[in-house]
C-alpha cells in the first residue's frame, strides 16, 4: 500500500471535522476527489477505515491506526521543514494556536503583541474555542498550542499555568443585586441577560453550566464584546457574565457593579497546552516561553 502527505492530512481533516465535505474543503480538495482518495486508501489497504452514521464519520480501528501513524509522519516533515526553512533569511512561520473566549480576548493579546514585535517573521493563526475541542486540536495536530480552562481533561498533553480567570456577574448601578457582593447563578439565571453572539466559546461554556444546573438563560440580546456587554447592562437592559478583567476595564459612566459568583466553575486556571514542548519547532517553542514568562511575572 502506498499513501502519500496529501491523502494522510486529507485524513486527519475528515476525522477532525467529522465529515468528508468539511475534510475535503479544509484539504482544499474537491469533495469527488476526497472521495476517490479515500476510497482509493480504502482499498489499498483492504479494510474500511471510516463508519458512515448520522452525525457524520469516525475512524475504524484501522482507521486509528492511520491516523496515529499519519500525524508522526506529518509531524516529522514538519519539523524537517522547519530545519530547513532555518537556513531561509527571511524564513516566516505560522503558528496555530487555540484558545477560549477569555484567553483569546483578555489575556493573550498582549503578550502575543510583544512576541510578534520581536518575531516579524512568525504568523500567528489565533482562533476563538471551547477547551474541549482545543484539546482535541492540539492531540490531533490541527493545532501546536492551545489556551483551556483546567476544567476540561487534557489527556496526555503537557500543560504549564498561565492565567487565572475569574468569572464574574454584572449589573446596572440602580439594580437591586447592587447591594449584593456574591450570588450563585441559580438565583439569577431566569433574569434578562445580554449575552456574547451565538458561536463565543464563553457563551458555550456558560449555557452549559447553566444546562447543568437544569436551567437556561434568556437573552434580550446578543452582542460580539464584553465592552458591548457592559454597556448594554450599564444602561439596564439586563444582566451579564464577563471576566473580572473585563468589568474592571469598563470605563463607562456611571459605570456597572461587580457581583461575585460563588460557583466554582467561574474561577478558571487557564493552561498552555501542547503534545510535546520538545518537539515544537523553534518558534512555537518560543511562544510557550513567553506566555509561560508571562505567567510567572
Amino acid at each position: 500500500m502506498r499513501f502519500d502527505l496529501i491523502d494522510l492530512r486529507l485524513f486527519l481533516f475528515i476525522l477532525e471535522t467529522g465529515s468528508i465535505t468539511h475534510g475535503a474543503a479544509q484539504a482544499n480538495m474537491s469533495l469527488p476527489s476526497a472521495s476517490a482518495r479515500l476510497r482509493g486508501m480504502e482499498e489499498a489497504l483492504g479494510l474500511p477505515l471510516l463508519e458512515r452514521g448520522r452525525r457524520g464519520v469516525e475512524s475504524t480501528p484501522a482507521g486509528d491506526t492511520l491516523a496515529h501513524h499519519a500525524r508522526l509522519v506529518l509531524g516529522q516533515v514538519a519539523r524537517m521543514e522547519g530545519e530547513l526553512g532555518e537556513h531561509a533569511e527571511a524564513r516566516r512561520t505560522r503558528v496555530r494556536v487555540w484558545a477560549n473566549t477569555a484567553a483569546a480576548t483578555e489575556f493573550l493579546p498582549r503578550p502575543l503583541a510583544g512576541f510578534l514585535r520581536h518575531n516579524p517573521n512568525v504568523h500567528i493563526d489565533l482562533k476563538e474555542r471551547q477547551s474541549t475541542e482545543t484539546v482535541k486540536a492540539v492531540l490531533n495536530g490541527s493545532a501546536e498550542i492551545g489556551i483551556v480552562s483546567d476544567a476540561v481533561e487534557h489527556g496526555t498533553l503537557q500543560t504549564f499555568p498561565f492565567a487565572t480567570d475569574k468569572l464574574v456577574l454584572i449589573v446596572a448601578r440602580d439594580h437591586a443585586l447592587c447591594g449584593r457582593r456574591r450570588v450563585a447563578l441559580r438565583e439569577v439565571v431566569e433574569e434578562d441577560f445580554i449575552g456574547l453572539s451565538a458561536g463565543s466559546a464563553l457563551q458555550e461554556y456558560l449555557g452549559e453550566q447553566a444546562l447543568f444546573a437544569g436551567q437556561q438563560f434568556y437573552f434580550r440580546a446578543r452582542v460580539r464584546t464584553f465592552e458591548n456587554v457592559c454597556c448594554m447592562v450599564e444602561q439596564g437592559a439586563g444582566l451579564g457574565i464577563v471576566p473580572a478583567t473585563a468589568a474592571k476595564r469598563y470605563r463607562g459612566s456611571p459605570g456597572v457593579h461587580t457581583v461575585e459568583l460563588t460557583d466554582p466553575w467561574a474561577a478558571r486556571q487557564l493552561l498552555i497546552c501542547v503534545r510535546n514542548l520538545e518537539a515544537l519547532q523553534r518558534p512555537e517553542r518560543a511562544l510557550v516561553e513567553a506566555l509561560v514568562a508571562v505567567s510567572d511575572a
